[in-house]
């Protein structure tokens, strides 16, 4: 899953422990809940065969599962020199839609092998129907299946330097299905170089392609082994030396300025791993000194949530932790949300879902501290009164994350805190002084709001998000 980082404020003396584990265990249920409503992993490229197959006007129909002599006949069919081959072959692509199909092909002695001998090939249509084969078998959700096309992954591989544009996208979507849910399969490609090679097609000119490695390495940075063994910050750095970032964030741009009022079914799946490979590139301190400084990548991103907000929700989660990775160390980011006036659209998410709450929150804190200037510009747009409807939310973790952002703003900008009381605060704060989580952030602010302009209770300490697994 992808990673995310923060920077949020804390309280110091005693309770600062006591409180940062507390952060740790949220940001732990966090990450629970978004492996939990991930969008489902795999993708599928596949050609409308359903007319060829006896569908009617090209409508899909499911193929019925084949006994396992019927299956064996397809194999022997492809394994015959004759004429014949291309259609057998073409045939099977279609019987392995279906997952008993699947099943009986693999377990079938020399299966695999043969597909492999055509996928290798010097016949380009043998070679596209054995490719789409493998990936219909790289779609299943059994992992014997998945395990069982072991022997393509070299070959997989160096196809992704070649060929036609088509070949090299079907390869790479293969790749990313067969690495979600194997870790054989991802021990495996490691070491056969699928790092150096997926960072060698970050400089192709085909956004195809581009879109393709971007679902491969969400799917690889998505794995629990990720941060010590996919994508240690060595190679992170290596692939942002080769300018994984602007690529990313050019065919980020691309996306956005080319959606149109009806967009075209689908979308919302090349945007997504878009947005979760630059989130993750983001993730983690590398060293390498690229650096993000386009103002256009902020409008892509609210050009998106506003496309996406009703049709496809998940969308807006994506964005949200890219948001949160922008803001957290860099004020760039910080200062062109507020100067472009975004910070009312921003806001407007906040009663999305329980994780928009607290990301909309977090980067929200992103910006306050960052300091006074920053703090003064919150008071002005206004955000005050959008947020005293959030210390009523029935989720503790957004509450929390509230209560964070408030007595950051009270602490750098102490004429917030007035203001605050005068708009009711101080009973939207006396409601969490029982609730057992909240209770010591409550009170703490409530003291500062008693005290003289100025003085404060609180100091800031950096906390950090983890990568997520």
């Amino acid at each position: 899953m992808w990673g995310g980082r923060r920077r949020g404020p804390g309280p110091s003396g005693g309770g600062a422990e006591e409180l940062r584990a507390r952060r740790r265990e949220r940001e732990a249920a966090l990450r629970k809940a978004r492996r939990q409503e991930q969008l489902v992993s795999k993708r599928l490229l596949r050609e409308d065969t359903a007319a060829e197959e006896g569908g009617q006007d090209g409508a899909e129909v499911a193929p019925d599962p084949l006994s396992e002599d019927e299956v064996l006949e397809l194999l022997r069919g492809v394994k015959k020199g004759s004429e014949d081959r291309k259609r057998s072959l073409s045939r099977l692509r279609w019987a392995l839609q279906n997952k008993e199909t699947q099943q009986k092909f693999v377990r079938l002695d020399g299966s695999i092998r043969t597909l492999i001998g055509l996928f290798t090939s010097s016949l380009a249509d043998m070679q596209m129907e054995a490719a789409c084969c493998l990936h219909e078998l790289s779609h299943s959700s059994d992992p014997a299946v998945a395990e069982a096309c072991l022997p393509a992954t070299s070959y997989l591989l160096t196809y992704l330097s070649g060929h036609s544009v088509e070949f090299t996208e079907l390869c790479l979507y293969t790749l990313g299905n067969l690495v979600v849910e194997s870790e054989a399969m991802r021990k495996q490609l490691l070491p056969q170089g699928i790092i150096p090679v997926l960072a060698s097609c970050i400089q192709s000119p085909h956004e195809a392609v581009l879109e393709g490695l971007g679902y491969v390495l969400s799917q690889l940075l998505q794995a629990k082994e990720a941060p010590t063994e996919i994508i240690p910050h060595t190679a992170n750095a290596a692939l942002l030396s080769l300018g994984a970032l602007p690529a990313l964030t050019s065919l980020l741009l691309n996306l956005a300025s080319a959606i149109p009022q009806d967009a075209p079914k689908g979308l919302e799946l090349l945007v997504c791993p878009v947005l979760r490979c630059l989130s993750n590139l983001l993730a983690e301190e590398t060293g390498c000194e690229v650096q993000i400084q386009d103002e256009r990548l902020l409008i892509a991103l609210f050009l998106i949530l506003q496309h996406f907000l009703q049709p496809h929700p998940f969308i807006v989660q994506e964005c949200l932790w890219l948001l949160n990775n922008l803001t957290a160390d860099k004020p760039f980011f910080c200062s062109t949300l507020l100067s472009l006036d975004l910070l009312p659209a921003l806001m407007q998410l906040l009663p999305c879902s329980q994780m928009a709450s607290v990301l909309v929150l977090t980067v929200l804190c992103n910006i306050a501290v960052k300091g006074p200037a920053y703090c003064q510009q919150l008071h002005w747009q206004p955000a005050l009164p959008l947020l005293l409807p959030a210390l009523t939310l029935p989720d503790p973790e957004a509450v929390g994350q509230c209560l964070e952002l408030l007595h950051l703003l009270f602490q750098h900008w102490p004429e917030a805190a007035a203001d605050f009381i005068r708009q009711g605060g101080r009973w939207a704060l006396e409601q969490h002084q029982s609730t057992p989580e909240l209770q010591e952030r409550a009170q703490a602010l409530l003291a500062m709001v008693g005290q003289p302009l100025g003085a404060s209770t609180f100091s800031p300490c950096d906390t950090r998000l983890p990568a997520f697994s």
